[in-house]
């Protein structure tokens, strides 16, 4: 389980063979977790100064992998009593989106992405979604899109001022939004009006 706050931007050392070797501070140890890009990965090596995680034909079929070159975003997974403040990442990449738009506004960028149909239905406005690992807040919803607005912050601290139209990107949908989706997808009737006033009756 991770929160969607990136612990750091790891080098890429080498991507083959289906084995991604990183530099970075952080030294994790042989069978942790850890999110790249989003995407949860074993490590599997370790040097004095690299560490290896292998991807399963599963995720490499699924997350963008042209992705991993460069830098990547770090984050390893929650321990116990650890503070939650993003919000609840299971480094499960659901899809992948594909940026249409990057605009600059204000003291902060909007960023507007596609995502197939199928995974829109688990978004909605002002909800939470992990794109290649960060924790962001929905802003608006449009049909298979969405848009973003990034803070300065974020842009400094990630890889997104390296973004480009076109670039596609790792998306995780919220967890909860999902599990919801599964509980209620047989019921007829059932809106997200519906699900509001049953969350209230808790």
């Amino acid at each position: 389980m991770f929160t969607g706050l990136i612990r750091e931007l790891a080098e890429v050392v080498n991507y083959s063979n289906n084995y991604l070797t990183l530099r970075a501070k952080y030294k994790p140890k042989i069978g942790d977790s850890i999110a790249t890009n989003g995407a949860c990965l074993t490590v599997v090596k370790l040097t004095h100064a690299t560490f290896t995680v292998e991807l399963s034909n599963e995720t490499r079929n699924t997350i963008a992998v042209e992705n991993l070159k460069k830098r990547v975003h770090i984050e390893p997974a929650m321990a116990i009593g650890d503070r939650l403040e993003g919000h609840i990442v299971q480094g499960h990449v659901d899809c992948l989106g594909t940026i249409k738009a990057i605009t600059k506004n204000q003291n902060a960028t909007d960023m507007v992405i596609s995502l197939p149909k199928e995974f829109a239905k688990f978004t909605i406005s002002k909800g939470s979604i992990a794109i290649d690992g960060v924790s962001l807040t929905l802003n608006t919803i449009d049909e298979n899109e969405f848009k973003l607005t990034i803070i300065a912050h974020t842009l400094k601290q990630t890889i997104f001022n390296e973004y480009s139209v076109g670039r596609q990107v790792n998306i995780e949908t919220d967890m909860f939004a999902r599990y919801i989706h599964h509980m209620f997808k047989k019921r007829k009737n059932i809106g997200w009006d519906s699900v509001d006033k049953i969350m209230a009756l808790y």
